[in-house]
């Protein structure tokens, strides 16, 4: 049974990041999806959902590098954008600037029901507890009832995510136990001895 993973990648980020163990952020998608894996299926394709908050230097920096280790380990990538708005207390009238995720969710969505067309997998794993990915898990149910859909829910968010697993086959939490079994090493070069990505000193496990 062929199997292909979609990662929001925004869901899980804060979900880790609410576990106040940053050394869980450098996770290798790849392995993740793989250890979500039954015994016979064959993992073909991880696709992780993104975008830079290029407002932030040093979270920009650190996000480059884990998108530069993420494609080097096979996962697709799409990096979408933050559009700017300027908003205005209603009682004091000051403003300031916000930045506001765009196309995130519509290339996740997108790229799920093309690849249920194309007939990509037999399975599709979802990581996230959104419920915007309700319509697409619907629709991809509803056209091609013999695929299924597992909802593997972030880390302490299996609560958030009641309209989600309702529209999947499936599901079950991903442990902070599990994360830590598929982090990526600290060095990442190619076959030439080139480095590709470099943990970010944030990231080191705990001593």
């Amino acid at each position: 049974m062929r199997v292909a993973c979609y990662i929001d990648g925004f869901n899980l980020y804060h979900a880790i990041n609410d576990l106040q163990r940053p050394h869980l952020k450098w996770v290798n998608l790849w392995s993740l999806a793989e250890s979500l894996c039954r015994p016979g299926e064959e993992l073909i394709k991880v696709a992780y959902f993104t975008a830079y908050a290029t407002w932030k230097p040093s979270q920009y920096a650190r996000h480059r590098e884990y998108v530069a280790a993420l494609r080097h380990s096979g996962v697709e990538c799409h990096v979408a954008r933050f559009s700017e708005k300027i908003a205005t207390c209603l009682s004091c009238k000051s403003t300031w600037k916000q930045h506001e995720e765009k196309e995130t969710d519509v290339h996740f969505s997108l790229t799920l029901l093309e690849d249920a067309i194309d007939d990509v997998f037999d399975r599709a794993i979802i990581v996230s507890a959104d419920s915007d990915h309700v319509p697409a898990v619907r629709k991809v149910r509803g056209r091609y009832p013999g695929k299924q859909v597992f909802i593997a829910t972030p880390p302490e968010r299996h609560g958030h995510a009641r309209e989600l697993l309702k529209a999947g086959n499936s599901g079950a939490t991903i442990t902070r136990g599990r994360i830590a079994k598929c982090l990526l090493p600290e060095i990442i070069s190619d076959g030439d001895g080139a480095v590709v990505a470099t943990r970010p000193p944030a990231y080191a496990p705990p001593a």
